[in-house]
């Protein structure tokens, strides 16, 4: 009698704490490491979730990894930085619709020494093309992440097989942007990089920007509704508003309002 009564407070309760989370408003949000690991988040979460009430749990991963993610139902935004592959995600029907939210750029960066003497150019092909003939040592984050799409799409034209050349003077880390940075500064090599990354990156050693400018190394941002067709779990309507609020003026101004040390890392360009 008394380990029932007991078995009946602990079901009891149990289903009073489940009840208590379920009205405890939150969304998780699929999103690339440049977005968490410079800051940007913590800049700009207090103000959607104060005015909201709605917490944000922010799960930062490679851009390639965050759409697997949000594909098998673990998540409810996803907000990287790899256009096609976020169009693409969107006509398989996986994402809802797309929004751009802010850009950035990417830099290429390595050893003041500079051995393929590419520093002060604004070309980044012939900077790359300059590194494989001197074979000098490059970092790729080799992670399937935004900027190792990026960078796949920069050696295309000059026809490198990069498998081939793998663990020779191109090292394929598997690793974060920060992890691939702390590499290329421990090897003095060259290697891509988003710009608000290398402007919070504390462990540069011999490393400086040798290649900016290019139009070719624009850095989109965009965000998208999980499908809650495909995900029924999805809070879609937790999730609509964050989007509504990180593309409209709030949001938009948030991003715009965030630098460190003086320089912009962000700048929103939603429609």
């Amino acid at each position: 009698m008394i380990l029932n009564l007991i078995r009946a407070n602990v079901l009891l309760f149990g289903l009073s704490a489940l009840s208590v989370a379920a009205e405890e408003p939150f969304i998780v949000v699929q999103s690339t490491t440049s977005t968490q690991n410079s800051g940007l988040f913590d800049h700009i979460l207090p103000g959607f979730e104060a005015e909201t009430g709605i917490d944000v749990r922010v799960v930062a991963v490679g851009t390639g990894q965050a759409i697997r993610n949000a594909i098998n139902g673990d998540g409810d935004v996803l907000l990287v930085h790899s256009k096609p592959a976020e169009e693409q995600f969107v006509s398989d029907g996986w994402g809802v619709e797309r929004f751009d939210v802010m850009y950035n750029d990417f830099v290429l960066v390595g050893p003041k020494s500079d051995p393929a003497a590419v520093k002060g150019g604004d070309d980044i092909v012939a900077a790359l093309t300059a590194i494989a003939e001197t074979e000098s040592t490059f970092a790729s984050r080799g992670d399937d992440s935004g900027t190792h799409k990026a960078e796949l799409r920069l050696w295309q034209p000059i026809g490198i097989d990069l498998t081939d050349v793998s663990g020779t003077w191109y090292r394929e880390t598997g690793s974060g942007m920060g992890a691939t940075l702390n590499v290329a500064s421990g090897m003095n090599a060259y290697t891509l990089t988003d710009r608000a990354t290398w402007q919070t990156f504390g462990n540069r050693g011999n490393l400086e920007v040798l290649i900016e400018g290019d139009p070719r190394m624009f850095n989109q941002y965009g965000v998208i509704l999980v499908n809650p067709e495909k995900h029924p779990g999805v809070r879609s309507a937790a999730g609509q508003r964050f989007i509504e609020w990180l593309t409209g003026p709030d949001g938009q101004s948030a991003i715009g309002s965030y630098t460190q040390d003086g320089v912009q890392l962000f700048f929103p360009n939603a429609n």
